[in-house]
């Protein structure tokens, strides 16, 4: 028997005894919270395709659940991870024919609200803060720093833009524009998504919405960027009556890595791999401390 006609059977199944024992509908939530990126550290957890992905597949799978909701408090991250994981929203929105509702919490910002577009309708806080519809690369210039401390840099590459941007060398503006087109193409896909998935619902100039700005959850709802304000509980309730259940489907972690919270730091018995594992950890908590910070939390 093939996965679609199971699949037909199960519905027909789980309809008939939603109506004879009158269970109340369901609306699976899946939180997306923190920094998007494909990495992670001991110090902190990163939204990623890979570690969203089984939890979304859960959802969707969820008996009764008549759509799937979203709550999104991120700052943002990489581009890539968040279309990935908006790309397979949609996807299994399609093929379950399942809504999804994205729901912003402190922050729905840059990747975050990538992510966010992928839903049908789109709510916030009024005080969320909600937009940076842009991209963004910073970092350090020390280009003085080793002639101070008398150490000589040396670098050897193949390729005569392989060693771009190079913190320690003086800045190249052939290197910025290079940069700038990247950011660009990047930017332009953002405003695409964005412009596919909220259309007419927008109620301002690209110039504006497109600025890299963020706004209140408050002035989102006057921009277009989001349908509504309210919580989880509150829409969803409307939407589908005071028994509606919203069980949480979380990404699940491995027996060992559920001991221990810095995951794979405990797992190894070499101290100088533990030391590097921490430092890592230390430099990514201050990179998150920063995303977070541009916000004001």
């Amino acid at each position: 028997m093939s996965a679609s006609v199971m699949s037909k059977k199960t519905n027909v199944l789980s309809r008939f005894l939603e109506k004879a024992f009158k269970l109340p509908p369901v609306v699976p939530l899946v939180r997306v919270g923190g920094v998007i990126g494909g990495g992670g550290g001991p110090l902190r957890q990163s939204i990623s395709a890979r570690s969203l992905y089984p939890a979304l597949e859960r959802a969707f799978k969820l008996p009764r659940a008549k759509a799937v909701a979203i709550v999104v408090n991120s700052p943002g991250g990489s581009p890539v991870q968040a279309a990935l994981i908006a790309q397979r929203l949609r996807e299994l929105s399609e093929e379950k024919n399942l809504p999804v509702y994205a729901f912003c919490e402190d922050v729905a910002a840059s990747g975050g609200y990538w992510i966010a577009c992928a839903a049908d309708e789109v709510y916030a806080h009024e005080n969320s803060v909600v937009g940076s519809i842009g991209v963004v690369s910073a970092g350090f210039g020390f280009p003085g720093l080793l002639d101070k401390l008398g150490v000589e840099r040396r670098v050897h590459a193949s390729g005569e833009r392989k060693a771009m941007l190079d913190p320690f060398r003086p800045e190249d503006p052939e290197d910025v524009k290079h940069l700038e087109a990247l950011q660009e193409d990047v930017h332009e896909s953002f405003k695409s998504i964005v412009r596919e998935r909220r259309g007419e619902r927008l109620k301002a100039s690209e110039d504006k919405l497109f600025s890299g700005a963020f706004w209140t959850g408050k002035t989102s709802l006057e921009l277009g960027l989001v349908d509504g304000l309210g919580t989880p509980r509150e829409v969803l309730r409307k939407r589908f009556g005071d028994r509606v259940k919203t069980p949480q489907v979380e990404a699940q972690r491995g027996w060992l890595r559920r001991r221990l919270p810095f995951g794979t730091l405990g797992d190894s018995q070499d101290a100088p791999a533990r030391a590097t594992a921490w430092a890592s950890g230390v430099i990514s908590a201050l990179e998150e401390r920063a995303l977070w910070g541009r916000y004001g939390l």
